[in-house]
């Protein structure tokens, strides 16, 4: 399960982000409560996170083009240092109890412009810091569960200290995180990342990432489940605070207690990744993965009991992380070198950029239809894009075994003329 942690840097990328990472959800967790406790809006909710990431949707493709061109390891250590600055000025504000809610939302929109270009680099990094590249599948999968550990311990700890100290405390937390990651960066000897000489021509680059995506069907099929997903599925989460504080009573540790959970259901899943001697079958296990995340969100909408919902929520971190991990470890195996950061960038707007634009989406829905029926629609709309995917690609194989008998038939005729 550890193999990756063979090669030195990603050892030092491992252990420097599974601190970063936990600030992190500290900070999505008590940003999240702080918002629906001031403004009591589950509008205002959604827009604080579709702020923090509509900026991957839009940045995506001129992200891919530039991470490409320069030295990514630079690239990270200064998008480390402008998270570290950003959390450090949302630590300030809240420390001087200036609660002003048009604040929050502007360094929300300053952390998704930020984290647009990190974490396409991040992923894209990981060809420099594993020195065997057969072990690549086994760095995503065990990158995805440190960040998905950090997802339990995050909004635990995040629980903990909102309930016991206040916010300003878990923001300046997430300022200190930022620390060890860079501290990791410095340490890491990564052979410098040579500049293409082409200057940035975003247009030429768009177009051709995409018409790479095009003739990678089964890539392009994953994608639009993938977004698919992010736009009506997993936005889901954005009501999780109505769950805890409206429908089963709770306070900010009930709430950590859903984020937790789901964090639980991911970090399974990501072992059982990072388990796999290889990277075959990856669209099975995204199948069988959305899937499960369906049954358990319809469930979950329809539950009378905290313990149900909260079991649901595992079965969902599952599917979740099932569902994105497996696109993640296809595309990053499968692309072609040079299509690599923006096969990644491709993937990050399906996934990230399409998040938020969902959340505001749901959070509208929800005032109209109720939080539960909004859940169980959602719940019902995974499935049918999983019929919709198994339809096309089984009509897409039966297709080409249509095609095969002729191949041969042709190959034979080759061979009885030589």
């Amino acid at each position: 399960m550890f193999k990756a942690l063979k090669s030195k840097n990603f050892k030092l990328f491992f252990y420097g982000q599974s601190v970063s990472v936990i600030g992190t959800w500290m900070q999505k967790t008590a940003v999240s409560w702080m918002v629906y406790s001031i403004t009591g809006s589950v509008f205002l909710l959604g827009l604080a996170t579709f702020l923090s990431m509509i900026p991957s949707l839009f940045l995506a493709p001129l992200v891919g083009s530039i991470i490409g061109r320069y030295d990514r390891h630079r690239c990270m250590m200064v998008l480390q240092s402008l998270a570290m600055l950003q959390a450090g000025a949302l630590a300030l504000l809240i420390y001087l109890k200036i609660y002003n809610i048009n604040f929050i939302l502007a360094l929300s929109l300053i952390q998704g412009i930020i984290n647009a270009f990190d974490m396409t680099c991040r992923q894209t990094m990981m060809i420099d810091i594993v020195n065997d590249k057969e072990d690549l599948p086994n760095a995503v999968a065990l990158n995805s569960t440190l960040n998905n550990f950090a997802r339990i311990a995050g909004p635990a700890l995040a629980g903990i200290i909102l309930h016991q100290y206040g916010e300003d405390i878990c923001f300046m937390g997430n300022f200190l995180s930022y620390i060890p990651v860079l501290i990791s960066l410095m340490l890491m000897k990564i052979t410098p990342h040579i500049k293409a000489e082409n200057k940035l021509k975003m247009l030429d680059d768009f177009m051709e990432g995409l018409d790479y995506v095009k003739k990678e069907t089964e890539m392009a099929r994953m994608l639009l489940m993938l977004m698919c997903s992010s736009l009506f599925v997993i936005s889901f989460n954005t009501l999780m605070p109505v769950f805890a504080k409206d429908i089963f009573n709770g306070n900010a540790q009930t709430f950590s207690w859903f984020e937790s959970a789901a964090g639980i259901g991911s970090v399974l899943a990501a072992i059982y990744l990072a388990n796999l001697k290889t990277s075959k079958n990856m669209n099975k296990i995204m199948i069988a993965s959305s899937l499960l995340l369906g049954f358990s969100v319809i469930i979950l909408a329809i539950s009378g009991s905290l313990t149900v919902a909260l079991i649901c929520m595992t079965l969902s971190g599952i599917g979740m992380m099932g569902q994105t991990s497996s696109i993640n470890i296809y595309i990053q195996t499968q692309s072609a070198v040079n299509m690599r950061s923006r096969s990644i960038s491709y993937y990050m707007m399906a996934y990230q950029g399409m998040i938020p634009v969902g959340s505001l989406i749901i959070g509208y829905i929800s005032h109209s239809l109720g939080v539960r029926a909004t859940v169980a629609i959602q719940g019902v709309i995974c499935l049918i894009s999983v019929l919709v995917y198994v339809y096309y690609k089984n009509h897409k194989t039966a297709e080409e075994l249509e095609t095969c008998p002729v191949q041969y038939r042709n190959t034979d005729n080759l061979k009885s003329n030589n």
